[in-house]
């Protein structure tokens, strides 16, 4: 009967002790009914024995009362019929299948209990599988929820990491823009002194000369004797 020890002790565990224990709830669950299931297979033949035993007991019970309620038919009829010797040949049958009777009257009480016990055994057993059967679907439907929400949650921290990535990438397009900026600024400035330099000594050469100047400067010449 070890089987039945073992149907108790798991329908005593806590279910969701065992799922909290397991790596992969959903294939715990699923090789814990598998277990049942091979569980009821052999409480069902024992509960099948026993109640095949339980009949056995009955079959021979009945037949016994069948031939005890014989033999007293015939004691009467020998009693009418004037032979008290017959008479009592099968009230001292009747007494030794009485005595009989007693033993299988025990022993059917006894198989009747037992195939009584293994019934209700072997109906729990298959009720609790049902049972058992419909909250694996919801355990198994609450499992699917929570891995999409796990899937979910790592997409999220990915486009979280996704956007750091993208700010840093702003900051450093930000950094060349300003770099860029700095660099036309100053080639224009470059370019606006140059021209500026030019500018000045070309008006430098395009400016008349005042005429009082110019008749000093040829005196100059003259006196210094470069005329």
């Amino acid at each position: 009967m070890g089987i039945i020890a073992r149907f108790k002790d798991i329908m005593a565990a806590n279910i969701n002790a065992l799922l909290d224990k397991a790596e992969d709830p959903e294939k715990m669950i699923d090789q814990t009914m598998r277990n049942l299931t091979k569980d009821l297979g052999e409480v069902r033949k024992e509960t099948a024995a026993v109640m095949a035993d339980e009949q056995r007991c009955k079959r021979e019970l009945d037949e016994v009362n069948s031939e005890i309620a014989k033999m007293q038919g015939y004691a009467e009829k020998a009693l009418l019929a004037g032979n008290e010797a017959d008479a009592m040949k099968f009230l001292t049958q009747k007494n030794t299948l009485s005595a009989k009777q007693a033993s299988l009257q025990q022993t059917y009480d006894v198989a009747a209990a037992n195939a009584m016990k293994m019934r209700q055994m072997h109906d729990k057993l298959v009720n609790d599988i049902n049972q058992l059967e419909s909250r694996r679907d919801a355990i198994k439907a609450k499992i699917k929820v929570a891995k999409t929400q796990q899937r979910l949650n790592e997409m999220t921290n990915t486009l979280s990491d996704s956007s750091s990535s993208i700010g840093a990438f702003e900051r450093m397009e930000a950094k060349a823009n300003a770099m860029l900026d700095q660099a036309n600024a100053m080639s224009e400035l470059n370019m606006t002194t140059q021209e500026s330099t030019v500018d000045s000594l070309a008006a430098k050469y395009d400016a008349a000369p005042d005429a009082a100047v110019k008749d000093e400067l040829e005196a100059m010449k003259s006196k210094l004797g470069l005329a």
